[in-house]
């Protein structure tokens, strides 16, 4: 997947439409002004921009992604991993870990994922 920067806002409604896809353009402006508090040319705008990255799509007045959400997420993480900790994944996970404990259920389904991946592996 190619890398997409995102405002925080358009990730944001990248988000509404990722929870309401596939939605009609006209029902989106509604959402978006429920949600957003956005008038209709807000919505339009953002829309088109998100087309343009190679986000979102709108075909025949139907708004979709081109890009999962997980995968959306998990590319950027990987890409703040890589720029924040030299693509360490431990580095990470002491710098998260640090100043926010982990409770027991999130250490079991982290060692949950590391016991798959060296089965894999």
């Amino acid at each position: 997947m190619k890398n997409i920067e995102l405002a925080a806002i358009q990730e944001r409604f990248a988000d509404v439409v990722w929870a309401n896809e596939p939605i009609a353009s006209g029902d989106l402006v509604k959402v978006c002004e429920k949600e957003l508090n956005w008038k209709k040319p807000t919505t339009y705008t953002v829309l088109r921009k998100l087309c343009e990255k190679g986000l979102l799509q709108n075909v025949d007045g139907i708004v979709s992604s081109l890009v999962d959400k997980d995968d959306f997420y998990s590319a950027k993480s990987e890409q703040i991993i890589e720029e924040s900790f030299a693509g360490s994944l431990p580095s990470f996970i002491a710098a998260f870990t640090s100043n926010k404990k982990l409770t027991r259920d999130e250490v079991e389904q982290i060692q949950r994922m590391i016991d798959a991946f060296k089965e894999e592996g």
